[in-house]
């Protein structure tokens, strides 16, 4: 069966993300979990089902990791255990650069009562059939918005008008965040409570929330000087922990590294889950080999879908004319997943498979010449540093490094290090020998 270049060329595209609920897509699936920190997945599903009680989970990572991909695992598990789960995309929904609490609880409301009537079940919030009277009545020349109209639906009117119009949203939002609390106890009361017990009416054993891309809240201060994600999720942590019903939010990897992130902790009452990279060598400069295997195996997986794992390795030379061409493209991509999809798109943007050795090297060059056009003076003197210590200090430091993906953070059984990514580590302006 020899590569069908279509399905190579979608599986390959890093903008898409593995649906695990799907068969097709789970074909292309690989478990990390034995060279990762850990199987958080296994982890998230096991607080959710052991507990009797509401849990508030975090989930951190490198940007393009994984985690969505992961997340809808998580979903899939669960519903497979009888649990009802609401997975969105929150960047969809809301503008990252400009996030207040209550758009955060807003949107969750209405996706909730967007995916029950799905299932046939209607929710009416009394609370907010009164607020959406008093939202017309401000905002009368600026949303049509009734009294009457169904819950889902005039909450997806307020968040789409919102979403589009900064100045609108700051008139919205200066109404609504003094009646934070009544939001949340309506939210609670009138959502979450008679969806728990209709859902349990027809089998389920409860719902389930998870908000991806949290994690992609910017990183600019707001009026108080407090950055967006610590104002979120440490500053009003404590009332998205409120939530009657399980929830899982993604949240910046920064936050792991800020000086508050013990206070983050005690917010919610555990610690966040962080997907950890693939790691391609070990901190003292040797290759990890079981690492490099399951990036292959990742190659080989979308390539050839339907033949067994065992089978693929005989295939190598179909998508790369030399077998050291594969090492290099994994190597490269400094085991992040979404680089490594990026990489071998690119070749196959470029020509059909096997690719040559001319290729390859030509997409590494333009990633590569992409990455040190953007790395400053100041950055060359902080990456310098990480070559020497292996370590990022300072919330700063780490959030222009790590976010820009200038340095990949891995783990161990010593902890955590910190290494460049290998499309920069040998840039002359490092001067390292």
């Amino acid at each position: 069966m020899s590569i069908n270049f279509k399905k190579f060329y979608r599986a390959c595209n890093p903008s898409i993300t593995l649906n695990y609920s799907n068969a097709d897509d789970r074909k292309y699936y690989i478990d990390f979990t034995k060279i990762r920190s850990g199987n958080l997945i296994r982890e998230l599903k096991r607080t959710i089902t052991l507990s009797d009680d509401p849990t508030s989970q975090l989930f951190t990572g490198h940007l393009g990791c994984g985690k969505s991909t992961e997340l809808l695992r998580l979903k899939a598990e669960l519903e497979d255990h009888d649990y009802h789960v609401v997975y969105f995309v929150s960047s969809d929904e809301l503008d990252m650069g400009d996030l207040d609490i209550t758009d955060i609880l807003l949107v969750i409301a209405r996706k909730i009562s967007e995916n029950l009537i799905q299932s046939g079940i209607k929710i009416k919030a009394g609370y907010f059939k009164r607020l959406f009277g008093e939202i017309k009545h401000l905002l009368t020349n600026d949303i049509d918005i009734s009294p009457e109209i169904e819950f889902s639906m005039g909450l997806a009117k307020i968040t789409a008008k919102t979403k589009d119009s900064p100045k609108l949203r700051n008139k919205l939002r200066d109404y609504l965040e003094p009646r934070t609390k009544n939001i949340l106890e309506s939210i609670n009361n009138e959502v979450l409570k008679v969806a728990n017990q209709k859902l349990k009416e027809t089998g389920k054993k409860g719902l389930v929330v998870i908000v991806d891309n949290l994690d992609r809240i910017d990183n600019k201060p707001n009026a108080s000087g407090r950055t967006q994600p610590e104002y979120i999720f440490i500053d009003r942590g404590d009332q998205l922990k409120q939530l009657n019903c399980h929830v899982v939010f993604t949240i910046p990897l920064t936050l792991i590294f800020s000086n508050d992130s013990s206070m983050l902790n005690s917010r919610f009452g555990v610690k966040p889950k962080l997907l950890s990279m693939i790691p391609i060598l070990s901190r003292t400069g040797e290759e990890n080999e079981q690492g490099m295997y399951y990036l292959k195996q990742m190659i080989l997986a979308r390539a050839f879908p339907e033949i067994p794992s065992e089978e693929r390795n005989d295939r190598i030379l179909e998508i790369f004319k030399e077998e050291h061409l594969m090492n290099k493209i994994c190597h490269m991509s400094g085991g992040h997943v979404r680089n490594l999809l990026g990489l071998l798109f690119s070749c196959i943007q470029k020509e059909d498979p096997p690719f040559s050795e001319e290729i390859v090297d030509e997409v590494i060059q333009e990633y590569r010449d992409d990455m040190i056009k953007k790395i400053t003076s100041d950055e060359w003197m902080l990456l310098k540093q990480v070559v020497k210590d292996q370590n990022v200090s300072g919330e700063t430091a780490y959030h222009t490094l790590l976010r820009s993906m200038f340095v990949f953070e891995y783990q161990d059984k010593k902890g955590v290090w910190f290494g460049l990514n290998p499309l920069i580590e040998k840039s002359d302006q490092l001067n390292v020998k």
